[in-house]
């Protein structure tokens, strides 16, 4: 290998990720520090605000169970949809040409085996997350009414 493309490599495999994990990290620090200022601010004047009701609607609100269910569902269509995209394409192809490379085949499932895994598999977590969690989510609707 030549030393650019070690030096590349390095910095995708290695730099990338430390770097990720430190912004993410740093903006956990920086988001639990502003609370803990607001927090000191509200004590020092004494003031008589309910400081776990107050972040709690300063939290951003968490999307309900039939949101999550339905982003699932959303998913699972979209990686399902391409991977058996990829095969109707070389059905397709096949049928064309009248010549389906082995290669281009190997090359092309190594795509479309994985999509259409991680598909079937927010398929199946959406269909059975959706008749577990049905109390919660009626639970949830009245709630909200």
């Amino acid at each position: 290998m030549k030393f650019g493309e070690t030096i590349l490599m390095f910095g995708i495999f290695v730099v990338l990720p430390i770097i990720i994990v430190a912004i993410v990290a740093r903006t956990k620090t920086n988001a639990t520090n502003k609370r803990a200022q607001i927090a000191l601010a509200a004590i020092e004047k004494n003031s008589d605000v309910d400081l776990e009701e107050f972040f709690k609607k300063m939290n951003q609100p968490r999307p309900s169970i039939k949101e999550r269910l339905l982003d699932k569902l959303l998913y699972g269509c979209i990686f399902t949809l391409f991977g058996a995209g990829i095969y109707v394409a070389l059905a397709m192809f096949g049928l064309v040409i009248d010549e389906v490379n082995a290669d281009m085949f190997i090359g092309l499932s190594f795509v479309a085996v994985p999509s259409l895994g991680v598909g079937l598999a927010f398929l199946i977590n959406y269909f059975v997350g959706r008749k577990v969690l049905k109390q919660e989510i009626e639970a949830e609707a009245r709630n909200q009414a």
